[in-house]
């Protein structure tokens, strides 16, 4: 009984894809075609609607079905994670309609096709900061639009991968053991970006840079250096006296005060 049911369920798939076929090859039935293109469409299945879409759009430029027929198809790119093509279909709709009743889910599905694009932080970030800016421009543009929280919220998941970026480069300084770079980097990473994510851990980076300078420091210096390590700790811990770094920089500080004395 299952063997059977399997077999007709092959026969049936078999029997779709060559009609899919045989209407992806015709040169006519372009009625058949819009007709297939919406079905394929409203079920699911984008990339057989996307490849007929794209057959029948010149045949119905300049007449009302036109315009649905350009936001499905750059939505069926979407749909089928093809978002360098969607966000280009979705940029020729908002240039072709810019009066459509769509033209607000063009505007926000542009900047999300590259919020789609923005690669791993330690990558090349153009996407994220095209991202950022078409999403920026819908948000500006359509306020009271129903996307607008979810724009913000993108917006904001890609400027903390760029500030990631900028802290690793910043941190890289004290894994080489370049200090005094680290210090002056990781100063004008916090001065950069005040309201970053990352500003507990640059803190702590900065003071665990000031800390080797400080125990590595000549004799004439290192009382001093060591004292201005524990001001230092108390301002820290005046903005975050939770910090999860808290028992390491207290071992460090006893440390750096036993080699005082």
């Amino acid at each position: 009984m299952i063997r059977l049911f399997s077999i007709l369920i092959l026969s049936l798939i078999c029997i779709s894809c060559n009609d899919y076929q045989k209407l992806l090859n015709s040169t006519e039935n372009e009625v058949d075609k819009y007709t297939a293109a919406e079905e394929y469409y409203d079920n699911g299945e984008f990339r057989r609607a996307n490849a007929l879409f794209e057959q029948i759009m010149p045949s119905y430029s300049g007449k009302p079905q036109g315009e649905r027929l350009r936001f499905f198809f750059a939505n069926s790119y979407f749909e089928t994670k093809s978002y360098y093509l969607a966000a280009i279909q979705f940029e020729n709709f908002i240039k072709s309609y810019p009066n459509s009743q769509r033209i607000v889910d063009a505007y926000f599905m542009e900047g999300k096709s590259y919020f789609m694009l923005s690669p791993a932080y330690s990558l090349d970030q153009d996407d994220t900061n095209t991202a950022i800016e078409k999403l920026q421009v819908f948000v500006n543009r359509y306020p009271n639009s129903e996307y607008v929280s979810e724009a913000i919220e993108l917006i904001e998941q890609l400027q903390n991968k760029i500030e990631k970026k900028d802290f690793e480069v910043s941190k890289q300084y004290y894994t080489i053991r370049d200090y005094n770079s680290a210090i002056k980097s990781l100063d004008n990473f916090m001065a950069d970006n005040p309201g970053t994510i990352f500003r507990e851990e640059a803190l702590y980076y900065r003071w665990l840079s000031t800390y080797e300078i400080a125990i590595n420091s000549i004799e004439s210096k290192i009382l001093e250096r060591v004292t201005e390590l524990e001001r230092s700790l108390v301002n820290f811990l005046k903005y975050y006296p939770e910090t999860i770094f808290l028992e390491d920089l207290s071992y460090k500080l006893n440390n750096a005060k036993k080699i005082i004395n």
